[in-house]
């Protein structure tokens, strides 16, 4: 091989050496007959020189199977160089990239994720995703390998998304963001934003670990040296972090809420002070704009926010573009979101000022933030600035502005006039950057609005006498003048013969579909106008013999209505005044939004105002519904687009939607013990709720009230630390039930050691579904169990004190059924053949009923009393009554309650346990 480089290195000079072109071709030639007989690694180099390589490709393929590194280096750079993604060749060389993605040599398996994430078709993707995955997950994996296995999984994704089990694989996944070495937690977090965007709540345990990370940074300072840039702590991290907090709604859970404000109120602190060293305000700045993005998305209402946009108002003045720039697209984020946008509008002339800036990135930043911040006070003076700035505009602004000036206008228009004002002088300032949105949506609204069609014949007119008019104000002028140019006939200087010369003057330098148009205008006005009618005859004579075949189509039949007796209704029928339009949404926004697109990381909100952001969420939801219905819901819907002037009013809204799925239950783990010891700790207050190997899970809890904490002690029972700890609560119902951590757990237990996570439970009425914790961590391999928390319904109840006339008459005054609940169930006896009534006593107290002894006339029935405390219900009472039977070997059980929700409940707990316990 040695002798192969250093004739790679002569041939390499020989190249550099030739003067010209000819005899660089000569040597190419001479040496590419060489290449046919033995494969050499110079027909890389003659491949990154420009020329055309047709061999040696299978030689490329046998040296990656080569054990030398030299050698498969080589083989490797040639099949990313030479061999496109569909290339047969590729089958050829799966398997051994499959086999360095298995080897222990870390060289090796770099080479082959490289290979994956530059060449990987769907093919290589579909056979190899799994290995990358394996080979990310391993602990035997060196950090730089899972860096490269992260990314090259996040490549697979972009391309082939379906390939990747996304949400098989989150927790797996996500447990690697508490790896050690910081440069990993980058790679995962970016695969981590990729996936999260589409399985929100697949991977929404990433919430707690990014709050987590961002504390251990930012707080703490866990970090070392080497991810200290600048003195500002892996800034790259941090901004990945705060973006992927934006893709989730703001967390209820208080620890999580305290944690997460004290990172951004420390991360803003620390950018009060400007330092001279500008790498240290580049960093400290990415930081700062997404944490003031990640406090607008929280609550636009917190002390955060007021700080933010003291700091977003120095920062749109500042002499540097970037930090303009980052400071008015925060700001149009605000301006988004906020429910007042008197702190935007404070700085309402720095703004118009930045639509002059030298840098057209800040122009169209100032742009989208003015259409942000627009609304009924300031839209004339914004609309106006945004006009006048048209005319010297970029021409790669200008259609953006066009189509952001005409939905301001619609939308906050003050009357009609002024909008039929201003989009008229957008039609004829903007000329060719007008949209054919803009001027169906002009002709759309006059027709539905009566009182504005005499205006605008007249405003529409006066345009029209301009030397030169834009096709698209001849369009308008053309169908408003046909419909009701006759309001305005009768008035000096508009008579029919000055509007058909007005009109026609302007045809001659139209296209063909303009011009299809005037014509549908001059049959209205034959039916109008009779005293034009020779005139307008004519026209339609001349247009009889053009080679358009649609003008003359027209022109044929206009001509034959025209010359029907005046008599005749049909031409009367045919030329009616349009019918307003039904309501339709404007097309200007979806053409917008597709106009805007989406980058790689989505975007958590669109400009256009509260309102705007608020209907995208609506949307989102209203898709995420009849996404989940039925697959029959994504049939085709036809995208029929007509290329008929009218028909193409109809606005369709066409906005990009997205949003997460709906969450699922947890798989819980089974067998015997576990439902065991569930069934025994819900009717008392401390015990082991799981134990396996390697760990085990006791509970102690108290409840007063509505208000509850539950203390879950995790014990690790192996001598090796378990990593990248996690603990989740699932609840069914959050409306009636709140389960809250007290902190952000810890994500390792030492070995042999125990851990205490506090839970903070409120009852906000009833409910019927016990909450589900769900614990993974990595000892050795991922392990994962979801079990029950003993977390029911009468928890919540106190003792009541009642005696036997108050008993039974609250006991008749609720009456049977739908509030009683009643059932009858087999019993054993004890070892003497007698009722087990301590047992039973104890089954109801347990269920914190308080037993009222003397007021049952049975000695062996037991009569209990509580009261249910709700925080949203209030208090709803309970009376239970327990009649075994000794000789048939049953029990009847009834449970009277003024809810009927909750007398089935509390009855179906108590026959549970008193089956159990019998």
């Amino acid at each position: 091989m040695a002798t192969t480089m250093r004739g790679l290195t002569q041939f390499i000079a020989d190249i550099r050496g030739a003067r010209v072109r000819e005899l660089e071709e000569k040597r190419i030639n001479k040496e590419m007959a060489n290449i046919r007989k033995k494969f050499k690694a110079k027909i890389i180099f003659t491949y990154i020189l420009g020329y055309k390589v047709d061999v040696g490709h299978m030689e490329a393929v046998n040296l990656i199977s080569s054990p030398k590194y030299s050698e498969k280096q080589i083989g490797y750079l040639a099949v990313t160089l030479l061999m496109h993604e569909n290339s047969d060749f590729l089958r050829l060389v799966v398997n051994s990239i499959r086999k360095d993605l298995h080897g222990n040599n870390e060289i090796d398996n770099c080479l082959a994720l490289h290979a994956i994430a530059n060449v990987g078709g769907s093919e290589m993707a579909e056979a190899l995703a799994d290995d990358v995955h394996r080979l990310l997950i391993s602990p035997t994996s060196e950090s730089f390998v899972k860096k490269k296995a992260a990314l090259t999984l996040l490549r697979l994704y972009r391309k082939h998304p379906d390939v990747i089990s996304a949400a098989e694989w989150a927790l797996r996944i996500i447990s690697l963001m508490d790896d050690e070495d910081l440069g990993v937690v980058i790679c995962v977090t970016t695969l981590v934003m990729a996936l999260a965007q589409d399985n929100l709540d697949a991977y929404s345990v990433s919430y707690t670990k990014a709050v987590d990370r961002l504390n251990r940074l930012v707080i703490e300072h866990e970090y070392s040296a080497t991810y200290a840039y600048y003195r500002v702590p892996s800034p790259w991290l941090q901004v990945k972090l705060l973006r992927l907090l934006q893709y989730y709604p703001p967390s209820e859970d208080p620890a999580i809420r305290s944690v997460l404000h004290q990172v951004l109120q420390t991360i803003m602190n620390n950018s009060a002070e400007i330092s001279r060293n500008v790498q240290h305000n580049n960093a400290q700045h990415a930081v700062l704009f997404e944490a003031i993005g990640l406090a607008i998305h929280l609550d636009t209402n917190s002390p955060l926010v007021s700080t933010a946009a003291v700091l977003l108002a120095r920062f749109i003045s500042s002499r540097e573009t970037n930090v303009r720039y980052l400071g008015l697209d925060t700001m149009a984020h605000l301006a988004a979101r906020a429910e007042s946008l008197e702190p935007v509008k404070k700085h309402q002339s720095t703004i118009i000022l930045s639509l002059r800036d030298k840098d057209i990135s800040v122009r169209r930043r100032a742009l989208d933030l003015l259409y942000s911040m627009c609304d009924v006070d300031n839209s004339e003076l914004i609309v106006g600035e945004l006009l006048r700035y048209l005319r010297v505009a970029d021409y790669a602004l200008r259609e953006e502005m066009v189509l952001k000036i005409a939905i301001l206008t619609e939308k906050y228009a003050t009357s009609y006039k002024w909008y039929v004002d201003t989009i008229l002088q957008l039609i004829s300032a903007a000329g060719d950057h007008v949209g054919e949105e803009v001027w169906y949506r002009v002709v759309q609204i006059v027709t539905n609005t009566e009182d504005l069609q005499e205006y605008a014949a007249k405003v529409v007119f006066e345009y029209l006498k301009a030397p030169t008019a834009h096709e698209s104000l001849v369009k308008v002028g053309g169908y408003i003048l046909g419909e009701y140019g006759h309001l305005i006939a009768n008035e000096p200087g508009y008579s029919p013969l000055e509007q058909f010369h007005i009109l026609h003057s302007k045809s001659q330098f139209c296209m063909a579909a303009t011009r299809s148009l005037l014509l549908s205008t001059y049959i209205k006005w034959v039916n109008v106008f009779p005293e034009i009618k020779p005139q307008l005859v004519l026209i339609f004579e001349r247009y009889r013999h053009v080679l358009d075949s649609e003008l003359q189509q027209r022109a044929c039949e206009f001509y034959a209505l025209a010359q029907r007796p005046e008599e005749d209704e049909l031409l009367q029928n045919v030329c009616e005044e349009m019918p307003p339009f039904p309501p339709r949404s404007s097309t200007l926004l979806s053409r917008l939004n597709k106009k805007q697109g989406d980058t790689e990381d989505k975007r958590t909100w669109i400009h256009g105002g509260k309102d705007a952001n608020v209907d995208r969420e609506l949307t989102r939801r209203k898709t995420l519904i009849q996404t989940n219905g039925s697959a029959a819901s994504h049939t085709a819907t036809g995208a029929a687009s007509t290329q008929d002037v009218i028909g193409s009013l109809a606005g369709l809204d066409l906005g990009r939607t997205d949003g997460p799925s709906s969450s699922e239950q947890p798989n819980l783990a089974v067998g015997p013990n576990i439902d065991r010891w569930y069934e025994k700790l819900t009717s008392n207050s401390d015990g082991v709720l799981f134990e396996d190997v390697q760990v085990q899970i006791g509970i102690k809890s108290r409840y007063q009230g509505h208000i509850g904490q539950l203390a879950i002690y995790i014990g690790n029972k192996v001598p090796t630390p378990l990593t990248s700890f996690i603990t989740a609560v699932h609840i069914d119902d959050p409306e009636a039930l709140s389960v809250t951590f007290a902190k952000i757990p810890p994500n390792v237990i030492a070995p042999r050691t125990q851990t205490q996570q506090l839970l903070h439970v409120e009852c906000k009425k009833a409910f019927s579904t016990p909450p589900i914790l769900t614990v993974s961590f990595l000892a050795g391999s991922h392990q994962t169990t979801s079990i029950r928390l003993p977390i029911v319904l009468t928890k919540f109840l106190d003792h009541v004190k009642l005696g036997q006339a108050d008993f039974f008459e609250r006991w008749k005054l609720i009456g049977g059924a739908p509030r009683e609940s009643q059932s009858i169930f087999p019993i054993t006896l004890n070892s003497t053949g007698q009722l087990d009534l301590p047992k039973f006593r104890q089954a109801v107290t347990g269920h914190r009923f308080n037993l009222l002894d003397g007021v049952d006339p049975n000695p062996n029935n037991l009569v209990g009393a509580g009261v249910l405390h709700t925080s949203v219900e209030g208090k709803v009472g309970c009376l239970l009554r327990l009649e075994p039977n000794k000789e048939a070997k049953l029990c009847r059980l009834t449970v009277r309650s003024t809810s009927e929700d909750v007398a089935k409940e509390a009855q179906k707990l108590l026959q549970k346990s008193l089956q159990g316990g019998t």
